[in-house]
């Protein structure tokens, strides 16, 4: 989806007869460098390691948001646990009786009503399972990204296509831009105030 409409284009220090393959070409280059597929609300799955003894994990995508009706970004939250690594075990009486007991590596579902979240940081909270085992990974499936485009990406958005236009191997005579054309300049096209706008939404992982 391209983040800039022609409507736009004036209001964002753009010609009006811009087209809409420069506005495609640089929305492109904003997901790639943002690493995700799209800034609107999209469903997201991650499986995430926790470290030993915590309960908190943070989310790549940012910031959360439900989708369509839905109450809640978080859709679904499985947990597991397994044997604790060498120097992780914890030899209390009441660990060793539920390790006994315990299925490890079974994926337990979560209820993500009982799971704590942060929309801003994408820092969940889990709750201790019905054996009293900590949780070592976790997948997520939740939906995050915009309801609505603000200023912060259209003015991005905008830079991206002045800087490809000021950019003489850019602007010889193309009649149509292509994508990998403009992420070959991309160093210098997200420039930073481009990054500046941007850095809310760059996804805390590779991938």
């Amino acid at each position: 989806m391209a983040y800039l409409q022609p409507a736009d284009y004036t209001n964002y220090g753009l010609p009006a007869g811009t087209t809409a393959d420069w506005i495609t070409a640089a929305s492109a280059l904003i997901n790639s460098y943002c690493r995700r597929p799209d800034l609107n609300i999209i469903q997201y799955t991650e499986r995430l390691r926790l470290t030993s003894g915590a309960l908190t994990v943070l989310l790549s995508y940012l910031p959360l948001a439900p989708l369509g009706t839905a109450a809640s970004p978080l859709v679904r939250i499985e947990g597991r646990y397994a044997r604790p690594r060498r120097g992780e075990l914890l030899h209390e009486p009441l660990f060793e009786i539920a390790w006994a007991f315990s299925l490890p590596g079974q994926w337990t579902a979560i209820d993500p009503n009982t799971v704590d979240y942060d929309v801003n940081t994408g820092e969940l909270t889990l709750p201790w399972n019905l054996l009293g085992l900590p949780y070592n990974e976790v997948s997520a499936t939740y939906t995050a990204g915009l309801a609505a485009i603000g200023d912060d990406v259209k003015s991005a958005c905008a830079q991206i296509v002045r800087n490809a236009q000021a950019t003489p191997a850019l602007n010889a005579s193309r009649t149509k831009m292509d994508t990998m054309w403009m992420q070959y300049f991309s160093s210098s096209l997200v420039d930073e105030t481009v990054q500046a706008w941007l850095s809310p939404y760059v996804a805390n992982r590779l991938g």
